[in-house]
């Protein structure tokens, strides 16, 4: 009888492998050091099927408009050579690859912002802006990436400078062949002009789903009803699937109330939290045919020093609720 059980078992997640392949991601954080097969490992243990590279560059301010990448003072992994090399070792082991560019503004200044205030500047911005985004998808063309993001979190950028986008977005058409995306914030999708251009639409999915310490499964199911038909609304309108560019949940109490919140005074680690906003996520959203997937942020190199039972941050690894993500990858393959 057990043998039966399994055997059916087997079977179900045999048929869902075939009929519901998802983007399963991870968002591969950028470390000082090359990675290994070592570092990979895990990855592939969790029954990802994608990573996301993220080479960066660096602002000062919300007002200026120079764009520092690809340069000896950044983390290995932040430049071109890095992104290259992880995505190679990547590939060896299967893996799939988004290559994500992504802005740092001094201080943690939250990137939707960057606005400038003459036309001079926001000229200056736009040249320093091609000049980094399309290195990473002459890289993207070169390694053939599956995916390659335009930008993360950009919102006051476009929305002021849409014909700069819709230009940019034909240049690097010209580049690089693979399917394209943009990582909108999750109160920011609804506005973006450019869905038609993309293949994907992209959201960075925190979207608060429970005010409760300690939400229940139940109670984080009801919070995306909401959010769902938005969502689903935009996929209809413009005939493309939904991919959460990143998502994910921080191991602490009210995780998911601001779930983009990333305070480090918020220190009171809660897994049963972690666990019921992410299984109501993917609950929600992985049986929808016209949802693609996503990636979970955020994965370290370094497995066996990260995350763990004191901490409290968005990382799955050492947790709980990396089980629940590998089980449940498991599933759409």
């Amino acid at each position: 009888m057990k043998y039966i059980k399994f055997l059916i078992c087997f079977l179900l997640i045999q048929s869902c492998k075939g009929q519901f392949s998802k983007i399963n991601g991870v968002s591969f954080v950028a470390s000082p050091i090359p990675v290994t097969q070592h570092h990979v490992k895990p990855v592939v243990s969790v029954n990802a099927n994608y990573a996301a590279i993220m080479p960066f560059g660096f602002i000062k301010n919300l007002k200026h408009p120079i764009i520092i990448h690809n340069t000896e003072k950044q983390w290995f992994g932040e430049t071109r050579a890095g992104a290259k090399q992880y995505i190679k070792t990547l590939r060896e082991a299967n893996i799939k690859i988004m290559i994500k560019p992504q802005i740092w503004v001094s201080r943690g200044e939250f990137t939707g912002g960057i606005k400038m205030e003459t036309e001079s500047d926001w000229k200056t911005l736009e040249s320093s802006y091609s000049n980094f985004i399309l290195e990473y998808a002459d890289l993207a063309r070169e390694v053939k990436a599956e995916i390659f993001c335009i930008g993360t979190e950009l919102e006051q950028f476009i929305a002021h400078r849409p014909q700069y986008w819709g230009s940019l977005i034909l240049e690097i058409k010209k580049r690089y062949k693979g399917k394209l995306t943009y990582a909108a914030n999750w109160d920011e999708f609804k506005r973006t002009p450019f869905w038609e251009d993309l293949d994907y639409i992209g959201v960075d999915a925190y979207f608060p789903v429970s005010e409760s310490k300690t939400p229940t499964l139940q109670a984080c199911l009801d919070g995306w009803k909401g959010h769902k038909s938005v969502i689903k609304k935009m996929s209809d309108k413009y005939s493309k699937p939904l991919l959460f560019t990143e998502f994910g949940y921080r191991s602490v109490d009210y995780s998911g109330k601001e779930p983009w919140v990333s305070d480090i005074s918020m220190t009171e680690v809660n897994f049963e939290a972690q666990i019921n906003t992410t299984k109501a996520l993917f609950d929600t959203f992985w049986k929808e045919e016209w949802f693609a997937g996503g990636f979970i942020w955020k994965w370290y190199h370094n497995h066996e020093e990260s995350g763990g039972k004191y901490d409290s941050q968005f990382t799955p690894q050492n947790k709980p609720v990396e089980q629940l993500i590998k089980t449940h990858y498991a599933l759409y393959k």
